[in-house]
Formats: C-alpha cells, sequence, structure tokens
C-alpha cells in the first residue's frame, strides 16, 4: 500500500483553501521518512508548553544563555559597538521572542551611553507590538524600529543604513537547521554584512550525552505534550484523526555529529485521515514522524561552519560550565 493517498471523495468544506500547513503536512507525510518542521510547533498552546520546557530543571540552554549574557555583557556590549563612542550603530535581532535575554545587552549598551537603535526582526507583526510594549515600559529611553518580514528581506533593507550593523541571532535557534540548510542560512546572514559589521550567534555545546538528551525527554513528559501538540493542532486544524493513544514521544542523541532527533512513533498499524482536505496516510507500526532536529557543537565545529559561510570567528563567550557559548563572527 502506497504510504499516502488522495481520497475519492474529499470531504474539505466549501470554504476550505489550502495553507502552507497543509501543503507542508502532504508533501512532508508522503515522503518514505516522513517528517514535520518543527517551525509548526509553535501555536498558542506549542508557546505556553515551550514556556515550560525552558523553566524545566532538565532544560539548561535558556538559563545558561541568560547566565552567559549577564557574566559577559560588558565584554559583549564592547565587541557589538562601533569604537568610536559616538558613533549610531543599529542592533538587529533575529527572532527576539519575549526580549528577556536581550534586555541584558540592551540595558548595558544604554548604561554606557552607546547611541544605538535596536531593530526587533520577526514575521509575526503580533510578536513584535508584544515586544515593543514590555521595551517601552522597561526601557523608555530606548530607539525601537521594529522590521516585520523575513530575516534575509530584514539584513538586506537594513544594508543600504549607514555605519555598523550587529546582529543577534540567539537562543540554540541555529542548531534546528539540517547541516545543508545551516550552511545556506549563514550564507544568506552573512551576504548583506559589510567588513564593519557583527554577527553573535547563540551555539549550544556537546556535553556529557546523557544530560543532552534528558534535556529533550524530560521526567515531567512535557516536552512529550509538546512534540503531542502538533497532532493535536492537525486534528484541530485539517480535521485530521490522529488518535494519541497509538503514538509514543521518542529522542535520541548521537555524540558523534552532535545531533539531537525527535520522533513521534505509530504503535500500531493505522491510517489517519484529513478531513479538511480529503486526504489520508497511512503508517506501520512503529514508522516515525521525524519532527526536530537539535545539533550540538563543539568549537572546532563552530569555526569550520562559520568559515564554509564565509565568516570567521572573532570571540567565543561562554558560561562557567562551557555548556554553551555565544559567538562573535564577522565578515571574512
Amino acid at each position: 500500500m502506497p504510504s499516502a493517498t488522495t481520497l475519492s471523495t474529499p470531504a474539505a468544506p466549501p470554504e476550505f483553501v489550502a495553507t502552507d500547513l497543509s501543503r507542508h503536512v502532504q508533501e512532508g507525510l508522503s515522503r518514505p521518512f516522513k517528517a514535520l518542521s518543527s517551525m509548526y510547533f509553535y501555536d498558542d498552546e506549542g508557546s505556553r508548553l515551550f514556556q515550560q520546557i525552558m523553566a524545566l530543571p532538565e532544560y539548561y540552554p535558556t538559563r545558561t544563555e541568560f547566565a552567559l549574557l549577564t557574566r559577559h555583557q560588558a565584554a559583549i556590549a564592547a565587541e557589538l559597538r562601533p569604537q568610536n563612542p559616538d558613533e549610531h550603530f543599529f542592533l538587529l535581532e533575529l527572532g527576539a521572542g519575549d526580549g528577556l535575554k536581550t534586555k541584558i545587552l540592551l540595558r548595558q549598551l544604554l548604561d554606557s551611553g552607546t547611541q544605538f537603535t535596536y531593530v526587533p526582526v520577526d514575521i509575526s507583526a503580533a510578536a513584535l507590538e508584544g515586544l515593543s510594549a514590555s521595551l517601552r515600559a522597561e526601557l523608555p529611553t530606548l530607539r525601537v524600529e521594529t522590521v516585520v518580514a523575513d530575516y534575509g528581506d530584514a539584513l538586506r533593507l537594513m544594508a543600504s543604513r549607514p555605519g555598523r550593523k550587529a546582529v543577534l541571532f540567539l537562543g540554540s535557534n541555529i542548531g534546528n537547521f539540517l547541516p545543508d540548510d545551516r550552511h545556506r542560512f549563514l550564507q544568506h546572514l552573512a551576504q548583506p554584512l559589510t567588513a564593519d559589521d557583527r554577527l553573535l550567534v547563540g551555539f549550544d555545546l556537546q556535553k556529557d550525552p546523557r544530560q543532552i538528551r534528558a534535556a529533550y525527554d524530560d521526567a515531567q513528559g512535557v516536552t512529550a505534550a509538546f512534540n503531542f501538540n502538533l497532532l493535536h493542532r492537525l486534528n484541530r486544524e485539517l480535521g485530521a484523526d490522529f488518535d494519541l493513544d497509538h503514538w509514543q514521544h521518542y529522542t535520541d542523541y548521537d555524540p558523534l555529529n552532535g545531533a539531537v532527533r525527535s520522533f513521534l512513533v505509530s504503535t500500531r498499524a493505522q491510517t489517519v485521515r484529513f478531513a479538511a482536505v480529503g486526504w489520508e496516510v497511512a503508517f506501520k507500526a512503529w514508522e516515525m514522524i521525524h519532527t526536530e532536529n537539535s545539533y550540538k557543537f563543539t568549537r572546532a565545529s563552530i569555526a569550520e561552519v562559520a568559515q564554509a559561510a564565509g565568516l570567521r570567528v572573532q570571540h567565543v563567550f561562554t558560561d562557567e560550565q562551557d555548556y554553551f557559548a555565544d559567538v562573535l563572527l564577522r565578515p571574512a
């Protein structure tokens, strides 16, 4: 039996219009090795669950990077701003979220009298409105210029501005890219940068493999709920009939290539129907849907990744345990 078929009598309502999600699901679940993008985790419930994940004792990346930025805030700010203290520059952040960690650097720059404009970039206008409101309340003297655009468009837009641009891509988001995609993404970021511009990227470092695996399969089951929420979303938005009693969350970590991989596992042979698109897909017993990657790096691999994208490492800032690194890069 083929892994995916089209039903003879579609059940889609007349007002249904194919969405990016429906197209992605049909393409991803028609592959020999089924996969869905982790970008679709983040509906309202997914975002709420991820906030819980960041507070878990096993999930070290967020609190570790927060401590790192607190520890090195003066040195990082000095690297980001121009040498001339009177020269204005633009501090761009890609995917700023709630800005919790970034506010450490923003306060440091403001306290040192640096002349700059903070430019948070996101495709979600609502997310930027929320961040702007919190910045007005907490940092009323900060100059903020929000940009609703994808990252590449925003960088090309800002390239025409005079002066230095310092770009932040914090968290361990770079680890969610497959190697080829990561290379293209960093090349895309590097192309508009001039020799005077800077890029600060967060990299989760390789460490005890048991500790890494636990961060993505916690004892309370919050990470599992986060993974299962993707199926809840497909049931709600695409009329799917995933029965979660017959699915499991599974995570593995390969210390040889630094890849954490998360899966949803079908515990029996079953067919899932998507009423909204008139489509169905068959799963074998113990067949998996690959839902997320999270790569971990060494200092050597960071340098290789940077060099391949036309960048070079200028400074590596780490926490006391050497768990995480915020790496300052410049165009080569």
